[in-house]
């Protein structure tokens, strides 16, 4: 089995946990070898780690910071974090937002990039400070200069939580072109959440996602 890994990032809230574990879910009900690892060290809140129990159901393992799962939020690596590099199968990279949260991810730029790696940029035209195609693509510098990698691709997922419609996806989508154009990145595909679709199929060049992630008035 060939080793895969891909890292996600962006901006705080533009849904890459939420990503992550659709992406991971998938993968795994194709009967591949999943690795999830967080790391997210500097926001306590929505960390692959909250759903470690939905992952061990699908079989996937999961990395995660020390003190994930505990009140205390202290900035520390996990200590298997080196072991994705030497696992087979697919790696996913849950990274924290904007350049504080990804410059964790430089302990390990070299090495990844001596083994290959897809980074992708998640973005959400609904949230403050990346509303615009100009925002974005700074946003995007600041993080390929914090990490020490370069993005390889732009994943759009604008949403608005449970008010998502259909049209709330569709009207994002000269936004997401453009911003794929100004940092010279292919447009991977669009988002959608299934229960936006109302059970018809979802748009070329969409990919139907579960909402896992919630807030915590939500469970």
């Amino acid at each position: 089995m060939k080793k895969q890994i891909t890292v996600i990032c962006g901006h705080y809230g533009c849904g890459k946990t939420n990503l992550t574990l659709n992406l991971a879910l998938r993968a795994a009900k194709r009967g591949e070898q999943v690795t999830v690892a967080d790391m997210d060290i500097v926001n306590p809140y929505f960390r692959s780690s909250e759903y470690k129990g939905l992952l061990a159901e699908q079989g996937i393992r999961l990395i995660a910071p020390v003190f994930a799962g505990t009140t205390l939020d202290t900035p520390t690596l996990p200590p298997d974090i080196y072991s994705l590099l030497e696992s087979e199968g697919i790696a996913l990279i849950d990274a924290g937002g904007d350049d504080a949260g990804v410059t964790a991810l430089g302990v390990l730029s070299e090495q990844l990039k001596e083994i290959g790696y897809e980074m992708l940029y998640v973005i959400n035209r609904y949230r403050v400070l990346s509303q615009t195609p100009a925002e974005a693509a700074l946003l995007l510098r600041e993080i390929e200069s914090a990490s020490r990698l370069k993005a390889t691709g732009i994943v759009n997922n604008s949403h608005l939580g449970v008010d998502t419609q259909l049209s709330t996806v569709l009207d994002a989508l000269p936004f997401a072109r453009e911003t794929a154009r100004l940092t010279g990145l292919p447009l991977l595909y669009s988002t959608v959440p299934e229960f936006a679709l109302a059970g018809k199929e979802a748009p070329q060049g969409f990919l139907p996602v579960r909402r896992h992630v919630k807030f915590a008035w939500e469970e």
